[in-house]
């Protein structure tokens, strides 16, 4: 999409020591072009400087690239994809697979009602030769970690209990996700396949080694 998608409007200047509220503004510019075009190459300087009514030199003061916008676009939907995994997790109840079944169901949720932010999380279309930009591979390493993290907890945690099998949940607990993240993206994909309704809870009970019950 070109920049014209954007739409100009005349902003009020920071008072001093207002930066911080600037670079916010610039994010969420960026996350609204993304989230309405679903193409993370409408996130340019020009474009986000108009939606944020800013020269676009000002931005180089927060951001030395486009790059570095759209990382942290990806990064602030990893906290928000990690805030919606907890809250499932947390009014799951108590028990395991229920609070595993309700993360799982989360981030397929999650993928659903926002492909743009997912495409551009997991796709990588977005990255430049780290030696081209400012984003290091460290920046790149560190992506959603978090949301790992609480997936892995909560397989453990039915390990613990007795209601799966694993016997490698570091291993088993990525597989689990590549389950959810291939349904994720081919759903998107391929939205007129005749999904079967069940999928979504087949996928998880067999890569999370469920026992019967």
């Amino acid at each position: 999409m070109g920049d014209d998608t954007s739409a100009t409007r005349v902003r009020v200047r920071n008072r001093r020591g207002e930066g911080d509220r600037l670079r916010h503004e610039i994010v969420a510019a960026a996350v609204d072009l993304l989230d309405e075009t679903g193409d993370e190459s409408a996130i340019t300087l020009r474009s986000v400087a108009r939606r944020v009514g800013i020269a676009a030199p000002s931005i180089y003061r927060h951001f030395p690239d486009q790059p570095a916008i759209v990382l942290a676009v990806v990064r602030s939907a990893f906290t928000e994809l990690d805030e919606q995994l907890r809250t499932a997790v947390d009014t799951a109840g108590d028990a395991p697979r229920e609070r595993l079944i309700a993360l799982c169901r989360s981030y397929l949720e999650f993928a659903l009602a926002h492909p743009g932010r997912y495409r551009t999380m997991f796709g990588g279309v977005w990255l430049p030769g780290l030696n081209e930009s400012s984003v290091t591979g460290e920046d790149v390493g560190t992506l959603g970690r978090a949301s790992m993290r609480r997936l892995t907890e909560a397989l453990q945690g039915c390990v613990t209990a007795g209601c799966a099998t694993s016997t490698d949940v570091s291993a088993d607990a990525v597989a689990l996700w590549l389950g959810l993240h291939g349904l994720a993206h081919q759903r998107a994909a391929a939205p007129s396949f005749p999904w079967p309704p069940d999928i979504a809870e087949r996928v998880i009970t067999t890569l999370a080694h469920f026992t019967d019950g």
